[in-house]
């Protein structure tokens, strides 16, 4: 193995790779825990990681690996792919690890023993999957439309780039972890390669980890096996099933499709993996593809909140604009994936509009999915709760819980979280790009920001330089006024391609204030979007916010008769002592709804609407943190005053 690329995150295109853009080294970026995403990483680490870790004690994952060397119970536990929880909670410790340099004795065992487990539970041939060595054996490799194999590899090879990469890992658990993986990814080479079957697995994700295995090793065997099995998607080697070839992402050749479709996280995994294959080979056609189905995502299949997946039914995407609050899958998992995808993309191309569909999934979509206690998690993500909603099912909780039967979310947003400073800053030729704000050091400048509870962004240089270079600040699509001053003094330049950019030989002490003016704004949602037709929502800079029943102090008013008075202002609260330090007050009037029939002929005959003043909305991201009870980001607007 070549010496592995210390310090580098989760994605570190080679520099042969077409790139815009490059991550910043990983251990060049570390976040304050007293700003927001700092704070998150902070959680994460001392809640959430441990969580994940004790479960997979309790759920069976790890004793499902223990059976394999003859030291676990006599039955599998959980689902047969449950042993990706492992390598997702195995990646964030070494994330963790990389990121603090320090592990507690919990987690460093954790990742130690488990690395030793994994090395004696793997055949000699290279294969490691708890679900078949132990009891199916007969059906290994045989049902690979549902089977998870290489979707299990795929995780595992994650995990060991990530301790490879992690600076101050133990040696050992690295050595053992990446030669684990590499034993795996020789198996598939030699079954799967050119010269092995024509196959593929029923759920993407071994695509993107080949690609960052080949970018740690250099054996271009890997990269060249990912870009077959993408190249084989589309062709019907995964046969006749239930579920049909769009779940699987069998439909059509990803260089020809032309809409997003199918099982949402599946298709996001593929599209990630697609951009890692066609940067490193050059593939422009493959590159083109991504992004014509970015658009088609983007473009009427997508949240505002940026989650994806509006049918529960195959955790699916819907039609063309087919968005329903209320009925909202948007997994967690695929909020991820859509980070995921949209980071390579934004390293490709440079584009901001990645960077601002990053934003937008990580302060809602993402965000909303972790509990303020760090422990409790929704897998699925609607937009509206209604009165009476019977959340006794984990499929459509009223709260975020613990833990669940199908358990991808909550490690998949431990490892994300571990790594997230990875994600938000690029180097290349020019100089530095700041894409999100975070307060924190970024190479040669400090950040300093309440964002995005406050507008002002003050980025401090902490190193000379002899020659110029750029500073870019990205002026979200959101904004509307972006100010900037350059050591107190007023800065007239333009945002160009969605960048402020700042060229000089910038001196220690240098200080670059941004300000982005953050009113609150109403959002109507497309006249397609059935739905929510005669709605609105509240935005106030990245947050999308919703009405919450613990805010509605109107006796005897259900929550679905209130309505939004569009011509009175909303106002903006500031509180430091309350859940959300910035809330809206939202106008509102009730419109009673008791006395209208379900169905009428001719016009409604209903109550006057009564004005109620103002209602608190807070930030999505934080609704279901106290007692369970209905919200709604789509809120019916009243209609004008004859």
């Amino acid at each position: 193995m070549t010496e592995p690329t210390r310090s580098a995150g989760p994605v570190a295109p080679t520099a042969r790779a077409v790139a815009a853009l490059h991550p910043l080294p990983a251990d060049a970026v570390h976040l304050s825990p007293t700003g927001l995403l700092g704070g998150w990483q902070a959680r994460n680490a001392a809640a959430t990681l441990p969580h994940c870790v004790d479960n997979l004690d309790t759920a069976g994952n790890l004793a499902n690996l223990r059976r394999v060397v003859g030291d676990g119970p006599a039955a599998f536990a959980g689902m047969w792919f449950a042993d990706t929880d492992v390598y997702k909670t195995l990646e964030a410790a070494a994330w963790e690890l990389g990121r603090t340099g320090t592990l507690s004795p919990r987690l460093s065992g954790f990742l130690a023993d488990t690395a030793s487990l994994l090395e004696k539970a793997q055949d000699p041939d290279g294969y490691l999957d708890s679900y078949y060595q132990s009891d199916h054996r007969d059906r290994q490799w045989t049902e690979l439309h549902f089977s998870h194999e290489m979707y299990c590899a795929g995780h595992l090879i994650q995990a060991a780039v990530a301790a490879a990469r992690a600076p101050g890992g133990d040696a050992a658990a690295v050595q053992q972890l990446v030669g684990v993986a590499r034993r795996f990814a020789d198996l598939l080479v030699r079954r799967y390669g050119a010269d092995g079957t024509e196959a593929i697995c029923g759920h993407p994700e071994i695509e993107t980890a080949l690609v960052e295995l080949y970018r740690l090793t250099s054996h271009e065997p890997y990269l060249a096996l990912a870009a077959r099995f993408v190249d084989l998607r589309g062709h019907g080697l995964i046969g006749q099933d239930k579920l049909g070839p769009r779940y699987y992402q069998d439909h059509q050749p990803v260089r020809t499709a032309d809409e997003v479709t199918g099982h949402v996280v599946r298709q996001l995994y593929l599209l990630a993996g697609a951009v890692d294959v066609a940067v490193e080979t050059h593939d422009s056609e493959l590159l083109a593809a991504a992004e014509r189905l970015w658009d088609s995502a983007l473009g009427s299949k997508t949240y505002l909140t940026g989650g994806q997946g509006s049918r529960h039914r195959d955790e699916s995407f819907g039609d063309p604009y087919e968005l329903p609050p209320d009925r909202a899958y948007a997994e967690t998992c695929a909020a991820i994936g859509s980070f995921q995808w949209a980071w390579r993309l934004l390293l490709a191309t440079g584009r901001a509009r990645y960077a601002d569909e990053m934003e937008r999934l990580l302060h809602n979509g993402i965000a909303g999915s972790t509990g303020v206690d760090g422990t409790s998690f929704f897998y699925s993500n609607p937009l509206q709760l209604r009165t009476g909603h019977d959340g006794s099912h984990e499929d459509a909780p009223s709260q975020r819980l613990g833990w669940y039967s199908c358990a991808c979310c909550p490690p998949n947003l431990a490892r994300l979280m571990a790594s997230l400073h990875a994600y938000l800053a690029t180097g290349d030729e020019s100089g530095l790009q700041l894409h999100l704000y975070a307060t924190g050091t970024f190479g040669p400048v400090e950040v300093s920001t309440r964002y995005p509870w406050d507008e002002q962004i003050t980025i401090s240089l902490t190193q000379d330089a002899t020659t110029p270079w750029t500073l870019a600040l990205r002026v979200p699509s959101w904004c509307t006024d972006a100010r900037l001053t350059v050591n107190g003094e007023p800065d007239t330049t333009a945002a160009e391609d969605g960048y402020l950019r700042l060229t000089r030989a910038w001196r220690t002490g240098d200080q670059v204030v941004l300000t982005l003016a953050m009113p609150p704004r109403l959002v109507r949602p497309h006249r397609r979007i059935d739905a929510v037709r005669g709605t609105a929502a509240l935005t106030r800079g990245p947050l999308v916010y919703c009405l919450e029943h613990a805010d509605v102090s109107l006796p005897g008013v259900v929550f679905e008769d209130l309505a939004l008075d569009p011509a009175r202002p909303v106002e903006v609260v500031h509180r430091e002592d309350a859940l959300a330090p910035v809330t809206l007050l939202a106008p509102v009037v009730v419109r009673p709804a008791e006395a209208v029939p379900l169905y009428c002929t001719g016009p409604q005959d209903e109550p006057p609407a009564t004005t109620a003043g103002t209602v608190a909305a807070i930030p999505y991201f934080l609704w279901a943190n106290r007692a369970p009870g209905p919200m709604r980001v789509w809120i019916p607007t009243a209609p004008p005053e004859a």
